[in-house]
């Protein structure tokens, strides 16, 4: 992978290493399958998708780091 930036290194990897040390859950949401963290109780924050139509990667709604409430989650 290459990177083209005028930032510093040090400010583009800040906190890198801090995500992959939560648990991450496999979800399914309105039929679309999702990795999410754990944020609070009853909320996760979504970290990638899975398995989804190519309509579903332009909903803002399912935008990694978007939060979403777990009642509409279906495991």
């Amino acid at each position: 992978m290459t990177l083209h930036t005028v930032m510093p290194l040090e400010l583009v990897l800040q906190g890198i290493h801090d995500e992959q040390d939560k648990p991450m859950h496999e979800v399914t949401v309105r039929g679309i399958k999702m990795q999410v963290i754990p944020v609070a109780p009853g909320m996760g924050r979504i970290v990638r998708l899975l398995d989804c139509s190519l309509h579903d990667y332009l909903n803002p709604a399912f935008m990694p780091g978007a939060v979403i409430p777990y009642n509409e989650i279906k495991e």
